[in-house]
């Protein structure tokens, strides 16, 4: 139960080799990218320019369609390390053939090369997400997570700011391309003998039947994935951000022309600002959720994107445009400062929403398919990316709309749609009301609970009990848990909505049902191996013992699993007696288990 610290990770070779490769590929991946758009856009008329930058994208958008199934069936079915080594030594003789085509001015090569590129993205992306479960322990999977992501990032970041600026150096005599050629090369090197470190990860399912037909496969696994809503909808949303992500993204260099009136370095500024956010965010889901894997933080992450896309918005309506600006000259001007912050929350916003998104895609996916369903999700981002470059048109060219305009509607859209799916699946809300009371209400800590069983029965009995009780120790405990509540409690209006979705059905008892059934009850539980929690009645309350009839030493008679007596210390029970203390907003909260001890001896709980 202790927390992890995920930068300690990056001292272990079961992640840092994959950390390394899945950097140096989007490096790669984006300083060749750039530098040939901004070749495009620099070297060619604006007709020209615009047919072939829209060209080169759907070149780099194709392959996510053509190969990312197919990708999926290969992870599953053979050792992904092994994979991922042949993908790192291909990615040396593609940033060869790269280099030879910049150097040379081969448009049909660039294309090529680009094209490779991205089917590279395409195959590497649902194996290096597979892997990590294999690799990682399940507390450490949101951290591992965050890392991941900070590190595709910051190639993403490093790779656009060096293909951008060379390609600027490419007049005679001016060695840009060369520069990007070598770069290129020794990255690549560097990433393959990084690979080679990246221990064994065997096969989840060797007896695959591989298909090669990516739309009867897509097919097959999108209805498979529906059986499980959570991981369904964890996709939908991770595609929407994708979406969301991609209309802000793509307007960078015209908003940074045309609104803001800035010289090309200021789009660099403004895309540092951007990257520098989701690896921040990113990093700051581990602390959030304190490495639990949870929806939790998922709403955090959305009602944040459409604020700060509301005030990146409504700041650029405000910009006085200026002429060709310089860097300096832009921070100089009113309301500059203001738009890199709001791009930057933007940013910080967005990684605490995917990260998560991606955890428990991958925790709650059974390991026979995960790479397939992975491969899925990314089938489904490049869909919704494709969807909002045509919807950009529309809005844009179409409807005339502007940029800063554009940018609120987006943000109006992303809490309209999240806010559907929050519906569609009620287990977000419910995580993010634990998450609030035990992160905003109180302040939990918690310490000693190694003890308690990872898998299989066991049997806690908590003390204070109170409605916030269990809401604390659903946020302590990865393992869900069955309370034993009174009736009064459970059909309380937010308890009983974070109860009927929470995923495990609570054992209800009343003044009309005797121990017996309750006791039946719980062996039953117990018999399934799941974790049960009860709050025994002390008979001290007089308010309150009628109502919770429990009495341990005869609900637990015949019972021999056991019992864990856990601890909220500096929890106020809410009661009607006056005498009782209510709970102080923002007051500490410790979480303990005392030893285990036999139901024979529960009395010394009451001590």
């Amino acid at each position: 139960m202790a927390q992890h610290n995920q930068f300690k990770l990056l001292c272990r070779r079961r992640f840092l080799p994959l950390f390394l490769s899945l950097t140096t590929a989007a490096f790669n991946d984006n300083i060749f990218k750039n530098a040939l758009l901004v070749m495009l856009a620099f070297r060619l008329s604006e007709g020209q320019a615009n047919a072939l930058i829209n060209l080169a994208t759907g070149f780099y958008i194709l392959p996510y369609f053509l190969f990312s199934i197919t990708a999926g069936q290969l992870a599953d079915k053979y050792d992904k390390s092994v994979i991922i080594r042949i993908l790192k030594l291909a990615e040396i003789f593609i940033v060869i053939l790269g280099a030879y085509a910049l150097i040379y001015n081969s448009r049909t090569l660039d294309f090529l090369v680009l094209f490779l590129l991205a089917a590279h993205t395409a195959i590497f992306s649902p194996v290096q997400y597979a892997i990590l479960p294999q690799h990682l322990q399940r507390q450490e999977l949101m951290g591992g997570n965050g890392l991941a992501q900070m590190g595709s990032f910051a190639g993403v970041l490093i790779g656009t700011i060096a293909g951008s600026l060379l390609a600027g150096y490419t007049k005679p005599g001016q060695p840009g391309l060369f520069d990007i050629g070598w770069i290129m090369v020794i990255v690549a090197i560097f990433g393959y003998l990084t690979s080679r470190w990246i221990p064994t990860a065997p096969s989840s399912a060797p007896k695959l039947h591989i298909g090669w037909n990516p739309l009867s496969q897509a097919w097959r696994i999108l209805r498979l994935t529906i059986k499980t809503p959570s991981v369904f909808y964890a996709i939908i949303a991770c595609s929407w951000f994708w979406l969301v992500s991609s209309a802000y993204l793509a307007q960078i260099p015209s908003f940074t022309r045309n609104i803001l009136g800035a010289s090309e370095p200021v789009i660099t500024l403004i895309l540092c600002c951007l990257s520098i956010g989701v690896a921040v965010g990113s990093l700051m889901c581990e602390s959030l959720s304190r490495g639990r894997i949870t929806f939790g933080i998922v709403p955090v992450g959305a009602l944040g994107i459409t604020l700060a896309g509301l005030g990146l918005g409504w700041s650029a309506a405000q910009f006085e445009t200026l002429s060709g600006a310089s860097v300096a000259e832009y921070l100089r001007s009113d309301g500059a400062y203001a738009i890199l912050i709001y791009t930057a929350l933007l940013g910080i916003f967005g990684g605490i929403f995917i990260v998560p998104l991606y955890t428990i895609i991958q925790d709650r996916t059974e390991k026979t398919v995960r790479a397939q369903v992975l491969s899925l999700n990314n089938v489904l981002n490049a869909f919704f990316i494709v969807a909002i470059s045509l919807l950009n048109i529309v809005f844009l060219d179409v409807l005339k709309i502007t940029i800063p305009q554009l940018f609120i509607l987006i943000a109006l859209l992303n809490i309209a749609v999240i806010t559907f799916l929050f519906c569609k699946l009620p287990e977000f809300i419910v995580h993010l009301i634990i998450w609030f009371s035990s992160r905003l209400l109180v302040r939990t800590t918690h310490g000693n609970l190694n003890q308690i069983p990872k898998k299989g029965a066991a049997l806690l009995a908590c003390s204070p009990d109170g409605k916030l009780a269990p809401l604390l120790l659903m946020d302590t405990f990865s393992r869900p848990i069955r309370f034993v509540l009174p009736r009064s409690i459970y059909e309380a209006p937010v308890l009983h909505f974070i109860f009927k979705n929470y995923g495990t059905n609570p054992i209800i008892h009343d003044i009309t049902e005797g121990e017996e059934k309750v006791s039946g009850d719980i062996q039953n539980a117990l018999g399934n191996g799941d974790l049960v929690c009860l709050f025994p009645s002390t008979g001290t309350d007089k308010d309150h013992t009628q109502d919770n009839r429990v009495s341990i030493d005869r609900v637990l008679s015949g019972i021999t699993t056991p019992l864990f007596p856990i601890f909220l210390q500096g929890l106020n029970t809410h009661r009607n007696n006056k005498s009782k203390k209510r709970q102080k907003l923002l007051s500490k909260v410790h979480i303990t288990a005392g030893a285990a001890i036999t139901p024979e001896d529960t009395k010394t709980f009451h001590q």
